[in-house]
């Protein structure tokens, strides 16, 4: 008889791969009229690798990770007040309605398992 086993990743962000972000992000998501494609806008203040980066390394992008794998971006923008990092921007850009989907279901899962008040704002984008 075959076992089929499943195992649950825990729902993470990530700036580092490795290094868990704690920090809970403001986000913003945009959606075409058509619904053919959007963008995810996450505001990170004072974010908790600023704590780490200089231990663990450098800001190599924006992993999103559950248990169907991790969805990736490299616009990646760190804030800066007075020479001191203040907060990081980073944006997701889903091109099809099967990426919006696969994003929505992260979502669920990350705000399923941390308490996060989430401001979500459906505005008309252009066509990307």
């Amino acid at each position: 008889m075959t076992r089929l086993s499943i195992m649950m990743v825990q729902p993470k962000i990530q700036f580092i791969q490795g290094t868990d972000e704690q920090t809970i992000p403001h986000v913003k998501l945009t959606k075409s009229r058509d619904g053919t494609n959007g963008m995810a806008i996450f505001r990170f203040d004072q974010p908790s690798i600023f704590d780490s980066s200089g231990e663990v390394g450098d800001i190599t992008g924006f992993y999103m990770i559950d248990e169907e794998g991790v969805l990736t971006s490299v616009d990646v923008n760190a804030k800066f007040v007075d020479g001191k990092p203040a907060g990081i921007e980073a944006k997701y850009i889903m091109r099809t309605p099967r990426e919006w989907d696969r994003f929505m279901r992260f979502m669920e899962r990350i705000f399923g398992a941390t308490v996060v008040t989430v401001v979500i704002a459906f505005t008309s984008l252009m066509p990307m």
